[in-house]
């Protein structure tokens, strides 16, 4: 797994072989920042099931302003914090080991908003409407994106103020791109 651009691109990202994680497939993750490119620079960026930090890290490596990090499993965290220190970009980064509505919950009381949300739970849950539905009330900027990747689920076109923009199919995975409106 390696960053695909920016000024860290070439570089290996550790942590592909996390038990409990699926790494997204680098042209995948190439299609998508070439997709979202003019929207990443000086962004607010959240990696909600973080995994290996491989969104995050893309992020930070085009010139987003700060991610936070999120994963519930704190083997992830280790090799998230491990690889920004290796890339020297800890300080652009916080690290946060919440269940997914706790994570949710807490940055609404912080009143962050992000202008770009990555999702990519465990495909076996059933969450991603109801994660939606609350990012679509409480956490995305106006014109902020959330990139979804997902398999074998219906999603809607519209989920409170997010709007489908764009969509992605590579194999069985798709990729949906809401935008807040």
């Amino acid at each position: 797994m390696k960053v695909i651009s920016g000024f860290l691109k070439g570089r290996t990202i550790k942590g592909y072989n996390i038990i409990g994680t699926r790494p997204t497939m680098d042209r995948v993750k190439e299609s998508i920042f070439a997709t979202i490119q003019s929207k990443v620079k000086d962004s607010l960026v959240l990696d909600l099931f973080a995994g290996s930090g491989n969104y995050g890290i893309e992020a930070l490596s085009n010139y987003s302003k700060y991610v936070y990090f999120n994963d519930s499993n704190k083997e992830c965290l280790k090799i998230i914090k491990e690889n920004l220190l290796n890339f020297n970009i800890l300080t652009k980064a916080t690290l946060l080991n919440y269940d997914y509505k706790d994570c949710l919950e807490t940055l609404k009381k912080a009143n962050l908003k992000f202008d770009l949300i990555f999702l990519d739970p465990p495909y076996k849950l059933d969450i991603l409407d109801d994660i939606l539905t609350f990012l679509g009330k409480y956490l995305v900027n106006q014109n902020g994106l959330v990139i979804v990747e997902f398999e074998n689920k219906v999603l809607q076109t519209k989920y409170q103020t997010l709007v489908l923009w764009k969509m992605k199919k590579y194999g069985l995975k798709q990729v949906y791109i809401y935008e807040r409106i």
